[in-house]
């Protein structure tokens, strides 16, 4: 019942940033008109129904599903490797999207080919970091050597990256791609948002589903495999299921870092390490922190500041916090 409590006070924090959410921007709403809109579907400023379905509504529903997945991904990676360094991209994947969405802008492809080259990048970077640890390592330390290959995996699609903003346009594409890398939800909209809910609850659900067996494999792979997990399976199927879900958000919204490490980490303070908790936790508030980020962003100035640039300058200060916290009690 603990559990079930939890859940719904994150909900219900949740539901009220949204709410506040929507009425924050250059043509402000209280919220009292807000929550009349939503129940009765009218309202005496004919502006808000514009406003609230053609643009805050899908870039609020965006922030919800991008905080959320990076934050459930993150934390199955954490758990998967048992390292609470871990974020979503340590294979790759953000890399391996930027490089895919960078090459597509450079090409002037549309921006239904950007998003469709960004996720197949990700996808392909870690799809190249699995198989370069498995043939090189038999004998070894599976684990670290496939953490390894995503970080030589990373680099390299970084450099590719570095490449193509080398050759770009400096006054048109350049710009462009700059941008995208630093993410942002402003463009967002309902149809491209239908997909990628669509990828995120195809890698989200089956998480939510394996979670006790993350429990299971925190104490190791040889205990896990004395309790009759299957290992190897367990590993792939949380990779492919939290790649999936990164390589979509970042396709909507571009690269957005620290959300899916130290969400984990405010989740874990919370609800504990059971991740049957910890990873439905880390959802709600990973949707509510990206929530709060999107709103600063787009409200705290006249021009709207790219995502990533707040996540790094609120994570970072946390993140030394945590290891500050860690250090005194080790």
């Amino acid at each position: 019942m603990k559990g079930v409590s939890l859940i719904l006070v994150c909900a219900c924090v949740l539901a009220g940033i949204c709410i506040l959410s929507l009425g924050f921007g250059r043509y402000p709403v209280s919220p009292g008109t807000i929550i009349s809109w939503l129940i009765t579907g009218g309202s005496t400023d004919g502006n808000v129904p514009l406003i609230m379905v053609s643009i805050r509504l899908p870039r609020m529903f965006a922030a919800v599903v991008a905080g959320g997945a990076l934050a459930i991904s993150g934390a199955a990676y954490q758990g998967l490797f048992r390292n609470p360094m871990v974020s979503p991209d340590i294979l790759g994947v953000s890399s391996g999207a930027g490089f895919g969405a960078a090459l597509a802008i450079l090409l002037s492809m549309s921006q239904a080919f950007v998003q469709l080259m960004s996720f197949t990048g990700g996808i392909s970077a870690v799809l190249i970091a699995v198989a370069v640890s498995r043939a090189i390592g038999r004998g070894h330390d599976s684990v670290l050597v496939l953490v390894l290959s995503g970080i030589v995996v990373s680099s390299l699609f970084g450099a590719l990256i570095s490449m193509l903003k080398y050759v770009a346009d400096p006054l048109d594409k350049l710009p462009a791609i700059t941008y995208w890398l630093m993410g942002s939800l402003a463009d967002i909209r309902i149809r491209e948002l239908r997909t990628v809910l669509f990828m995120v609850a195809a890698g989200a659900v089956p998480l939510m589903l394996v979670s006790w067996r993350l429990n299971v494999l925190s104490f190791g792979e040889e205990e896990a495999r004395s309790l009759g997990l299957h290992t190897g399976i367990m590993r792939a199927v949380v990779i492919v299921c939290a790649t999936m879900v990164t390589a979509s958000v970042i396709s909507l919204c571009g690269i957005i870092g620290w959300v899916g490490l130290v969400v984990p980490h405010i989740s874990r303070f919370i609800a504990g390490p059971n991740h049957r908790m910890l990873l439905p936790v880390s959802f709600l508030i990973g949707s509510a922190f990206m929530l709060a980020v999107d709103t600063v962003a787009r409200s705290a100035v006249s021009v709207e500041i790219p995502i990533g640039i707040i996540t790094a300058v609120a994570g970072a200060p946390f993140f030394i916090w945590v290891m500050k916290k860690s250090s005194i009690r080790s």
